[in-house]
């Protein structure tokens, strides 16, 4: 039988919490500024930030050098705005219905990737007595959003047609494989993107801003700078190519739970659900309050690590919806009340957001953007 051991002081801090740090989001940008030579830099702020809080990312990345923002949603751009942000805003994923006439109205630009986007931008502009400022998604190669093949000349038409509600400030697309070194379907978007953009100087709707490179890009292909570069997941300090290099990138987040308990188990007892592991020896677990509703995915049990008073300590037992284990050892001088660091920079000995993608055989990306739930964000540096 296990037993509880008593807590010898708490400190009072959230149960679980993502640190986001914003020198880290202005150190990102300025060496993102510095790759991208004469080019701006537009900040991709979508998805709540990539789950770090979209404002306060977004006024970090502008005080350090990014010109520009880009979000999927006009709710995400409209958002910005509400917050006080005037910085040139892009949006670029719309659903049917999409409220236009409100992007039109805070000076949201709305890129279009249909002949139907373009003419109900149109027709939101006319209605208010206003033009819409708009860009032109190409599909180059993805085979996702963008305007297909088929229908560009028709959508280069009617933009010519509406030149009277529309301002063509820009075009950009999107690429397959940057982070591919040497893959060659990245030439041949090139190629796609220069003659999509000489067919619109053809067609009278000349793009005054062009932008095709992703972080991935902006880090290995000084060539695709063109006007603009578009970065995401390197603001956020992760490598968009981590075989290639970390490119001193410094990660934003650093998820950590508070231990709220210390338990006795013996040599023999089961952890968790199921049981999935049995202590090998006496030992002492700790209780975090974290799980996979907070971002922990269930497929990590007993496939990583926390750093508690800077040494490593692996998690045992299934990860449960709200509560994680950790084999802390017998002797342990963890208490109740310590910070478990469960990724972030390494600062403190724990693994990296990388580390965690490389065990779940995914990206960076999803784990970050992962993180959720009763979590809190607290932010440091910057304007926190």
């Amino acid at each position: 039988m296990s037993t509880a051991i008593p807590s010898a002081g708490t400190t009072a801090r959230p149960q679980a919490e993502a640190v986001i740090d914003l020198d880290a989001v202005a150190h990102n940008v300025r060496v993102l500024t510095a790759r991208a030579g004469s080019a701006d830099v537009m900040a991709v702020v979508k998805a709540d930030g990539y789950a770090h809080g979209a404002v306060p990312v977004a006024r970090a990345a502008l005080a350090s050098g990014a010109a520009e923002l880009g979000v999927a949603t006009v709710r995400e751009a409209l958002a910005l705005r509400a917050a006080g942000i005037a910085a040139p805003v892009l949006c670029w994923l719309h659903a049917p219905g999409a409220d236009f006439g409100a992007a039109i109205e805070h000076d949201v630009e709305i890129a279009v990737s249909t002949p139907r986007q373009i003419a109900d931008v149109a027709a939101a502009a006319r209605e208010l007595g206003r033009r819409a400022t708009v860009s032109l998604k190409v599909d180059t190669g993805m085979n996702r959003g963008g305007l297909a093949p088929d229908v560009f000349d028709a959508a280069l038409d009617l933009l010519a047609a509406e030149r009277g509600s529309l301002d063509v400030r820009g075009v950009f697309s999107h690429l397959v494989a940057a982070d591919e070194p040497g893959d060659p379907v990245t030439d041949l978007q090139k190629r796609r993107f220069d003659a999509a953009v000489d067919a619109m100087v053809r067609a009278g709707v000349p793009p005054r801003v062009r932008h095709l490179a992703n972080s991935a890009a902006t880090l290995l292909r000084p060539d695709l700078a063109y006007d603009m570069v578009r970065p995401g997941i390197a603001v956020y300090g992760l490598s968009p190519a981590p075989e290639v290099g970390a490119f001193d990138l410094r990660p934003v987040m650093t998820l950590r739970a508070t231990v709220v308990l210390l338990k006795h188990v013996p040599a023999g007892g089961g952890v968790g659900y199921g049981h999935r592991w049995i202590a090998p020896r006496d030992t002492v677990v700790a209780l975090l309050p974290i799980g996979y509703a907070d971002g922990v995915v269930r497929s990590l049990s007993n496939r990583y690590e926390v750093a508690i008073r800077g040494r490593r300590h692996p998690a045992v037992g299934r990860v449960s919806m709200d509560q994680i284990v950790i084999d802390v050892g017998p002797g342990t001088d963890v208490e109740v009340g310590d910070a478990a660091y469960l990724f972030g920079p390494g600062d403190h000995g724990e693994p990296t957001a990388q580390d965690w993608a490389g065990t779940l055989n995914t990206i960076g990306y999803e784990v970050v953007t992962g993180v959720r739930g009763r979590v809190e964000r607290t932010y440091r540096g910057g304007d926190a």
